[in-house]
């Protein structure tokens, strides 16, 4: 077993998860704001929401794109057939 690879895909899952897990945590805070300001489940406070994980989203992923042209260099993984 290549010992590399191994640690990769371990700290790939491990990223995953992770990121899976705040992602409940603040799609939970932000419920309970919304909640808070009175918007809980009504039609408005689903728009608020969507309006505003859509709004992290892209600013994240915007910043990550951005860092990752920033950084450079090669793929983490490669498949047989590009090798």
């Amino acid at each position: 077993m290549n010992r590399a690879a191994f640690v990769q895909t371990m700290i790939a899952l491990a990223s995953a998860s992770l990121g899976l897990v705040a992602a409940l945590a603040w799609n939970e805070a932000i419920k309970a704001t919304l909640a808070m300001l009175g918007l809980g489940d009504s039609l408005a406070g689903l728009y608020t929401y969507a309006i505003i994980a859509t709004v992290v989203a892209v600013i994240v992923l915007s910043w990550l794109g951005r860092l990752a042209s920033r950084v450079g260099g090669e793929a983490a993984f490669t498949r047989e057939a590009e090798g």
